[in-house]
């Protein structure tokens, strides 16, 4: 079986993917940019490819059997390009950090440790038990926009700490983990019921730019915005408007609007000056890349090999 792993990101699921193979199988790190015909070959004739794009200044992947995406994520893939006979796939393993992430963000929301750490610095101890309350997640509502692996992973991390959790949904939603459930038609009550929002959707035709002025209308001013989803489906200058006029309380933004290229590489994340709030935190699409998420995809992406070899059903199939 000819494998390719296409790209800089692909290649980070090579080492130790053998290993976990059942069938005899020639593995080859191609480039992002395929120039040379035997790189070009080696791509279109390939019976699996595991990569997260497909373009059209690309060869088609005319042989592949499995094109296999090494992430959630498939808005990269231009889908249409695929064979008739390649199933498209994906993969996951990111929920646990993404879920400690935003588990993160929430409990630095309402315990100041860096602004108490730099007080006593210097010998302040505003903070000393008694002087002054920092908060707690404890009866706090918290609406996940998107109950998908991510969304239940998160819910699953904050109820324990008395999280009321209210999720909205493309599909109705029917979980224990939550309390109370909404449809997309119905956001704005969602909004109106909720603490804080946690955004974790994909990125589509339908949800791009669905976080927009009519969501920081109806969220509360205490609010805080956290995306681990995509940076389209929160409109960048309404989150900016709201940010900048203290029409809720603050972000924490993981997936942005613009990414660096090698014409540049230290781009900011936005034609907007979020670097210039003082009311968000920025991170550089980091919460999901651990190791761990890097095992979990690799056992993911060999399952779906050995799968393909033995001719069982795959997983996590698009279409």
């Amino acid at each position: 079986m000819r494998i390719v792993f296409h790209g800089k990101n692909a290649a980070t699921f090579h080492d130790g993917l053998s290993a976990r193979l059942d069938t005899v199988a020639d593995l080859v790190c191609l480039p992002d940019d395929l120039i040379n015909e035997p790189d070009r070959n080696a791509y279109s004739q390939a019976d699996v490819v595991v990569a997260t794009q497909l373009s059209s200044d690309q060869p088609r992947p005319l042989g592949a059997k499995l094109f296999q995406v090494a992430g959630a994520g498939i808005d990269a893939i231009d889908r249409p390009l695929l064979p008739a006979t390649t199933t498209l796939c994906n993969c996951y393993g990111h929920d646990v950090p993404i879920a400690e992430y935003v588990l993160g963000a929430l409990l630095s929301s309402q315990i100041p440790y860096v602004q108490a750490d730099q007080q006593l610095r210097q010998g302040d101890w505003t903070f000393q038990s008694g002087n002054q309350f920092h908060g707690e997640l404890t009866g706090r509502k918290l609406g996940i926009l998107g109950f998908g692996h991510i969304g239940r992973a998160i819910a699953r991390v904050v109820r324990p700490l008395g999280v009321t959790v209210h999720a909205a949904n493309r599909s109705p939603v029917n979980d224990p983990l939550v309390d109370a459930a909404y449809t997309l038609d119905a956001l704005t009550e969602f909004y109106r019921s909720i603490d804080d929002l946690v955004v974790a959707l994909p990125q589509t035709p339908a949800t791009k730019g669905l976080v927009a002025g009519a969501a920081f209308d109806a969220l509360p001013a205490h609010a805080r915005v956290i995306n681990v989803g995509r940076g389209g489906v929160v409109d960048a200058e309404s989150l900016y408007l709201a940010l900048s006029d203290k029409q809720i309380a603050g972000a924490v933004i993981d997936t942005w609007y613009r990414y660096p290229n090698d014409d540049n590489p230290h781009t900011q994340p936005s034609d907007l000056p979020f670097h210039e709030l003082d009311n968000i935190l920025m991170t550089p699409h980091m919460s999901g890349w651990t190791r761990g998420t890097i095992e979990r995809r690799k056992d993911a992406i060999a399952e779906n090999i050995n799968r393909l070899a033995s001719g069982k059903e795959l997983v996590n199939v698009i279409y």
